[in-house]
C-alpha cells in the first residue's frame, strides 16, 4: 500500500500542503482534485519518486510497477503499434533480445523463452492492438509512424502505451482531454477491469463517478480522503463546509468576546490577571478558516440582439474536404429554439459538419443559407489559438467592446470568467490551456451570438467552470450545436440528438444511455470484422416519414416554451434544496451535543434548554421546507403531465 506519514510538499516556496497522514490501499481506484495550483501534479511527482518532501515521508513498495502517461511526446519514427508495446517494458526488453538469438547462449533463450511465456507475450500485440482500437485507431494506422500522427493523436498513442504496462499503480492526469465520447467510454469499461491501484486527475465528473472509490481533495493546504465516487464527496464536503462554517461563526464571537475583555480590563490591576489568562486563552486558540464555495465562475450569455427563424440551414449538403466526401446529403435547420447535441464515432465527421455550419469549410455539393440577423458564437481548439498572445484579457476584449462601455463594466465581465487582478492586464501567452478557454469564452459571450456552436468547449476547463457553463447554457435564449465528451453538458443542454455515421446524419432516438450501448456495439462489430458497424444502427436510427419544416420548428418551440415554463419551479426546489443541505448539518450538530450526559446536569439547565429550542425550530424549519419541496415536485409533475395531455 501507498503511506503517507505527515507528509508536506510545498512548490516555488508556497505549502501546497502540510502533514497528510494516511493510507492508500492496494486496488483502490482514487479520484485526486483540487483547484488548479493546489499540488495535484506535485503529488503526482511525489508517488512517481521524483519529489523530495518539505516533511514527513511517502512510501510504497519498491517491487511495484508504475505507469505514469506522459504529458508530451516526441515525434517518433517508430511504427505506432511498436511505440504501444514499449510500454511493457519488460516484453519489449525480451522482444529485442530474442531478434538477436544469435547473442543468446541455450540457457538465457530457455530462461527467456519462459519468461515471455509466463507474462503472456504471445498475446502482446492483440493486447496493443485492442488498446490502439479502444482509443479510435484503425487497423491500417498500427504500422503508421508516431511522427505522422498529430499532437492529440500521439496523446491516445501515449495514452496507449501507458495502458499497455502491466503496473500496479497507474497515475493519469487528464486522459480524457484528447479523447471522443466513445473512446472515454471505452476507457471508462478498461478502468474499471483494471486490477491495480489508479490515481485519477480529471475534470470530467461523470468519468470520475464511473471509475473511482474514493476521493482525495487538496483544500486549503489540507489533504484529505473521502470514501465514495464523485458525487458521494460532493456531498459529504458540503456538510463538512456547512459545519465547519458554523464552528468558524462561534469561534469569531468568542474571540471577538475574549478581545473585548482584554481590551477593557488589561490596563486595570484589578483585573490584570484574568486578562492576561484570557490573552493566554486567545493565543492557544486554533483558528478556523471559513468554509467557502471556491468556484469563482458564475456568467450568463448575454441575451441575443436580434433573432429570426431559421437562422442557418443546411440542405441536400455534401462535406467533406477537396474530393475527399465525408457526410452526404446533409438536412440541418437551425431556429432560435434549436437545441442539437452531435453524436458519431471519431473521424464520423462531427468537425466536418460543425465547420460547414460554420461556413469555414466549403460544401462540396448543396446549399448553406444564413440569416441576415446570424450571429454566430463559434468556439473550437484553432479559436483559442487565435488569441493575441501578445494582449492582455483587458486589451482583447476593450477592442470588441463599444468604447462607450466603461473600464469598469469590462473588468466587471472578465471577473465573471476568473480573471482579476494582475491577470486581467497580463499578455495571454503565458496563460495555461485552461485560462485561453475561459479567455476565448468571455470573448464569444461579449458579442451577444444568436447561435453558439461549441466544439469540445470544456477540453481545457476545470469542474466548476464547466458547472457554469453548463448552467449559462441552459438560460442561453438563442441556438445552440453541440459536440462534446461531457455526457453531463450534452443532457443538460441538448434537446435533439444528431448521430454522424457511415456517411451520414440522423436524428438519434435513444438517450446518452443508449448511445453508449450503441457504441460498446459499434466496438465489437470493429473488431470482429474490422468494419464499421451497420446492424445497430438500424435499431436505434430509425427512419420515420420525413417531418416538415414547419413541423420541426413547432416541435422546438414547444420544448423552448416547456423549458421556460418549468424554469422557475426548478429553480424553487433548487433553492429548497440547498436550504435542507444547511439546515440538516447544524440540526445534526445539535443532536450530538445533546447526547452528551454533563449537558443535563443541574448548573447546565440553561445551555441545555437552548439547545432544546434550537432543535425544535430547526426542525420545524426542515419539515417546512421539505413539504415545500415535495409540494414543488408535484406541482412539476403536474405541469409536466400536462405536457404529455
Amino acid at each position: 500500500m501507498i503511506q503517507l506519514d505527515q507528509l508536506s510538499l510545498r512548490r516555488g516556496g508556497r505549502v501546497l500542503f502540510q502533514k497528510a497522514s494516511m493510507q492508500l490501499h492496494p486496488g483502490w481506484k482514487i479520484g485526486l482534485t483540487g483547484v488548479n495550483g493546489a499540488g495535484k501534479s506535485t503529488l503526482f511527482s511525489a508517488l512517481l519518486g521524483g519529489m523530495e518532501s518539505d516533511g514527513g515521508s511517502l512510501t510504497r513498495p519498491n517491487v511495484w510497477t508504475v505507469a505514469h502517461m506522459a504529458q508530451e511526446i516526441e515525434a517518433l519514427d517508430m511504427k505506432a503499434i511498436d511505440f504501444v508495446l514499449s510500454g511493457d517494458e519488460e516484453y519489449w526488453d525480451i522482444q529485442n533480445k530474442l531478434d538477436h538469438p544469435d547473442q543468446l547462449s541455450n540457457d538465457d533463450l530457455a530462461h527467456l523463452y519462459g519468461r515471455f511465456d509466463e507474462i503472456n507475450g504471445y498475446s502482446a500485440p492483440a493486447k496493443a492492438s485492442q488498446l490502439m482500437a479502444g482509443l479510435g485507431f484503425f487497423e491500417h494506422q498500427s504500422e503508421l509512424s508516431v511522427a505522422s500522427f498529430s499532437g492529440g493523436w500521439r496523446m491516445r498513442l501515449n495514452l496507449a502505451r501507458t495502458l499497455m504496462s502491466r503496473s500496479d499503480l497507474l497515475l493519469l492526469d487528464e486522459p480524457t482531454n484528447h479523447l471522443d465520447l466513445d473512446a472515454i467510454l471505452w476507457l471508462e469499461d478498461w478502468l474499471k477491469a483494471y486490477a491495480g491501484t489508479l490515481v485519477l486527475i480529471s475534470h470530467d465528473r461523470d468519468f470520475l463517478d464511473a471509475i473511482t472509490d474514493h476521493i482525495l481533495h487538496i483544500e486549503n493546504q489540507e489533504l484529505t480522503l473521502y470514501t465514495g465516487n464523485y458525487s458521494t464527496f460532493e456531498r459529504t464536503r458540503s456538510e463538512r463546509l456547512a459545519q465547519q462554517q458554523q464552528a468558524y461563526e462561534k469561534q469569531l464571537e468568542t474571540r471577538a468576546h475574549l478581545q473585548k475583555y482584554i481590551d477593557r480590563f488589561k490596563a486595570q490591576a484589578t483585573k490584570a490577571k484574568q486578562a492576561q489568562s484570557r490573552i493566554k486563552q486567545l493565543e492557544r486558540m486554533q483558528e478556523l478558516s471559513a468554509a467557502h464555495v471556491d468556484t469563482p465562475f458564475t456568467f450568463s450569455f448575454r441575451e441575443p440582439t436580434k433573432m429570426s427563424s431559421p437562422l442557418l440551414e443546411l440542405e441536400h449538403a455534401d462535406i467533406g474536404y477537396g474530393d475527399k466526401l465525408i457526410v452526404t446529403n446533409v438536412n440541418l435547420q437551425i431556429t432560435p429554439t434549436s437545441r442539437i447535441g452531435l453524436l458519431g464515432m471519431n473521424g464520423a465527421g462531427k468537425s466536418t459538419l460543425i465547420k460547414s455550419l460554420v461556413g469555414d469549410l466549403p460544401l462540396l455539393r448543396g446549399h448553406r443559407k444564413a440569416s441576415e440577423l446570424l450571429n454566430i458564437g463559434y468556439f473550437a481548439q484553432h479559436q483559442m489559438d487565435a488569441l493575441d498572445g501578445n494582449a492582455s484579457p483587458m486589451l482583447q476584449l476593450a477592442r470588441i467592446a463599444d468604447p462607450k462601455i466603461s473600464e469598469a463594466t469590462l473588468r466587471s465581465f472578465l471577473g465573471s470568467f476568473g480573471f482579476s487582478g494582475e491577470r486581467m492586464d497580463t499578455p495571454s501567452e503565458s496563460f495555461s490551456g485552461g485560462e485561453r478557454a475561459r479567455l476565448a469564452l468571455a470573448l464569444i459571450v461579449w458579442k451577444r451570438p444568436n447561435v453558439l456552436i461549441l466544439d469540445e468547449p470544456t477540453n481545457h476547463l476545470d469542474l466548476d467552470m464547466r458547472h457554469a457553463l453548463t448552467m449559462a447554457l441552459q438560460d442561453f435564449e438563442g441556438a445552440v450545436v453541440l459536440v462534446s465528451h461531457e455526457r453531463q453538458l450534452i443532457a443538460s443542454v441538448c434537446d435533439e440528438l444528431i448521430l454522424v455515421h457511415a456517411g451520414r446524419s440522423k436524428e438519434f432516438e435513444g438517450d446518452l444511455a443508449a448511445y453508449a450501448d450503441w457504441l460498446r456495439q459499434a466496438r465489437l462489430d470493429i473488431m470482429k470484422n474490422g468494419q464499421q458497424p451497420s446492424a445497430p444502427v438500424q435499431s436505434l436510427v430509425e427512419e420515420k416519414p420525413a417531418i416538415s419544416k414547419t413541423d420541426k420548428e413547432a416541435q422546438r418551440k414547444e420544448a423552448a416554451r416547456r423549458r421556460d415554463l418549468t424554469r422557475p419551479i426548478r429553480k424553487n426546489i433548487e433553492n429548497a434544496e440547498a436550504k435542507v443541505e444547511k439546515l440538516q448539518p447544524r440540526l445534526a450538530m445539535i443532536e450530538e451535543k445533546l447526547a452528551d450526559s454533563s449537558l443535563y446536569d443541574a448548573n447546565r439547565k440553561d445551555d441545555l434548554l437552548k439547545l432544546m429550542n434550537e432543535q425544535t425550530d430547526l426542525k420545524q424549519q426542515l419539515e417546512h421546507v421539505e413539504e415545500q419541496i415535495l409540494e414543488l415536485m408535484m406541482e412539476l409533475e403536474e405541469l409536466e403531465s400536462s405536457f404529455e395531455g
